[in-house]
């Protein structure tokens, strides 16, 4: 549960905007992006004078192949199916920048596919690196939600599936001690989805999503708050024309 407790911090406590851009092209290929930037307004109203004592300083970039080449010695040792699994990370490019002289956290994720369906959950990245790295088993499996990614040429759909219903009612817990607490603060927590397809959308699931002025792109913004609670509500299916 270590991550699961980090990743509540960084989105809950210290104020985050999550951003998930995906363009698909006219033959199924295309790119998914996604950037955790952390709010620095929105986390100095929470550690206070903490914030001017960080010394924090780390700008990474690792593609996810080269921990399978530089540990494959751990590699080897997992089982075929979680062997499997690592493999479609393998082109999955990690830029983390930790600067508390910047003052500017990011973290990137992002990854070029040539059919939707290869996408693997990109938010497992780090976890499954630091697996391979350490030997460890898959402590990504301790995240209570995983999303997946379809496209048949015409129906796009982005589906979250809870897999552990008793972390969701932990995270919950969590996300109402934070509102009770810190409720009155304006901190920023969004996350947005930019969807870009190759033809005019004909209909979309959910109705809070924006379309661009040629109908063939999506914003839909949501709270992490919300999100945390009920990652469901992010599920989405986009019909094109």
């Amino acid at each position: 549960m270590k991550y699961l407790s980090a990743f509540l911090l960084f989105i809950l406590f210290a104020g985050c905007q999550i951003t998930e851009t995906l363009t698909i092209n006219r033959d199924g290929s295309g790119d998914l992006e996604v950037v955790q930037l952390r709010d620095e307004n929105s986390y100095m109203q929470i550690a206070f004078e903490q914030y001017s004592k960080e010394n924090i300083f780390q700008d990474t970039t690792y593609v996810f192949k080269e921990y399978i080449e530089k540990y494959n010695e751990n590699f080897l040792k997992y089982q075929p199916e979680e062997k499997q699994l690592f493999q479609k990370y393998a082109n999955v490019k990690v830029h983390l920048k930790k600067s508390s002289f910047e003052k500017e956290f990011r973290n990137v994720l992002s990854l070029q596919f040539d059919q939707v369906s290869e996408i693997p959950d990109l938010y497992k990245t780090e976890n499954y690196a630091s697996d391979i790295e350490h030997n460890y088993a898959l402590t990504a499996e301790n995240h209570y939600y995983k999303i997946g990614y379809d496209f048949d040429g015409k129906i796009f759909k982005r589906s979250v599936l809870i897999t552990t219903t008793a972390e969701l009612e932990k995270t919950k817990e969590e996300c109402k001690r934070f509102e009770n607490k810190y409720g009155a603060l304006k901190l920023l927590q969004s996350y947005v989805l930019k969807y870009h397809f190759p033809r005019k959308i004909k209909s979309v699931s959910n109705e809070k999503a924006i379309l661009s002025s040629d109908k063939k792109s999506l914003t839909i913004e949501f709270q992490l708050s919300a999100f945390s609670q009920n990652p469901a509500d992010t599920n989405l299916e986009v019909v094109l024309e």
